[in-house]
């Protein structure tokens, strides 16, 4: 992806900076603080939910010859210590894991579910939205009502 791979110096690639934040961010829990916190985001802004556990985040083709620096940075929340990089071979773990990255948990893997109601929040920003709002959308979305 071109933002992780032109990200901001120092900024590692399970959440990096781009630009300083200043359109651009991501996030892996939309509920707290997004990164670069105590910077401004006026403007345009473009969220991207990626959970350190979500295979169709780090899938590339430049896996097969190329070593990512995730591999070499502490892992996300809910990742494995111990992960690392062989040349094809983590291509092709990535890739079988593509099919199972929904079929986990809301909040793992490819299903962010009613992550969505949070990320809109932050982007958005909407006038007398309380919390307890965010709660019931996150539960309509999660089919929970």
């Amino acid at each position: 992806m071109p933002f992780t791979d032109h990200r901001d110096p120092g900024s590692p690639e399970v959440q990096p900076v781009y630009q300083d934040g200043r359109i651009v961010r991501f996030a892996n829990d939309a509920t707290k603080a997004i990164p670069p916190t105590g910077q401004p985001w006026e403007g345009t802004r473009v969220l991207y939910l990626m959970h350190p556990s979500d295979p169709i985040v780090w899938w590339s083709p430049h896996l097969i010859f190329n070593k990512p620096d995730w591999t070499s940075e502490p892992p996300g929340s809910d990742v494995l210590g111990g992960i690392f990089w062989m040349p094809f071979v983590t291509f092709w773990q990535v890739t079988a894991d593509l099919p199972f990255a929904t079929g986990v948990p809301a909040g793992h893997g490819h299903k962010y579910t009613s992550e969505y109601v949070d990320g809109f929040n932050a982007i958005m920003q909407p006038a007398g939205i309380t919390p307890q709002d965010l709660t019931d959308l996150r539960k309509i979305i999660a089919g929970e009502q």
